[in-house]
C-alpha cells in the first residue's frame, strides 16, 4: 500500500523508530509508552503520534504501544517485511566495506551482484561469495538476479554514467555514495549520500563554539 504526501522527514523517523523498537524487543519489552519511545528516539511524543497518524491508529491510550505489533506495522509501511536485492558498482575500499556491512542483511537488504571495471578485480570472488562482474555485464546480471536497488560506490565522475546504466537496466532505485548529485528520470528513485555534507554540518557546529 502506498501513502500519498508523506513528508520525507517522517519516513526517516519511522526508520529510526523501527531500529529502537527492534532493540527493545530484543530486551523482551512488551509495551513502551510514547514518552519512553520518544526519549529513546530523541524526539517528542507529539512528533511520534503525528508521524504514526499518517498511517492509522496505533497504541492504546494510557498504556502505550505494543512493541512487536508496532514494529511489524512500521516495517510493513517501510516495505521491510521482505528482502530487497541490491547490486553495487565500485568494489574499492568503500564498496568492500558496504558489502561486508552486516546491518544491510539484518534489515533485509541483500547484495546479489557486484561490478567493477578494473580487470584486476573482475572475476574475483568476494568473501561473501559474490563474483565481481565487469560493469558491461550489468544489464544481463541485473535481469538474472533481479536487482531492485543499485548502489554506486565509484568516484564522482563515474556516478551519473553508472546511474544511467542502472536506469537502462530498469533498476528502479539507486543509492548513491559518490560525492556528487545524480539525476534520474520520473519513475525512478535516488538517494544521494554524501558523507562530506555531514562532516560540514559537524564542522559548522564545532567552529561556532571555538
Amino acid at each position: 500500500m502506498k501513502y500519498a504526501k508523506i513528508p520525507g522527514a517522517t519516513i526517516t523517523r519511522l526508520s529510526m523508530y523501527s531500529r529502537v523498537l527492534e532493540r527493545i524487543a530484543q530486551e523482551d519489552v512488551r509495551i513502551v509508552s510514547s514518552e519512553r519511545l520518544a526519549t529513546l528516539c530523541e524526539v517528542n511524543p507529539a512528533q511520534i503520534r503525528k508521524d504514526l497518524s499518517y498511517f492509522g491508529e496505533f497504541g492504546v491510550r494510557g498504556v502505550g504501544y505494543y512493541v512487536k505489533e508496532l514494529l511489524f506495522e512500521i516495517k510493513r509501511i517501510l516495505g521491510l517485511n521482505r528482502e530487497w536485492k541490491m547490486g553495487i558498482v565500485g568494489v574499492g575500499n568503500l564498496g568492500l566495506a558496504l558489502l561486508s556491512h552486516e546491518n544491510f542483511s539484518r534489515q533485509g537488504y541483500l547484495f546479489v551482484a557486484a561490478f567493477d571495471n578494473d580487470p584486476q578485480k573482475t572475476s574475483k570472488k568476494l568473501p561473501n561469495g559474490l563474483v565481481i562482474h565487469h560493469i558491461n555485464e550489468l544489464p544481463l546480471v541485473a535481469k538474472e538476479t533481479g536487482i531492485e536497488i543499485g548502489v554506486i560506490a565509484t568516484p564522482a565522475n563515474w556516478a551519473q554514467d553508472i546511474a544511467n546504466r542502472f536506469i537502462k537496466a530498469n533498476v528502479p532505485a539507486i543509492l548513491n555514495f559518490a560525492p556528487t548529485q545524480i539525476h534520474v528520470p520520473e519513475g525512478f528513485q535516488v538517494e544521494n549520500v554524501d558523507f562530506t555534507v555531514k562532516l560540514d554540518n559537524l564542522a559548522y557546529h564545532f567552529s561556532s563554539k571555538v
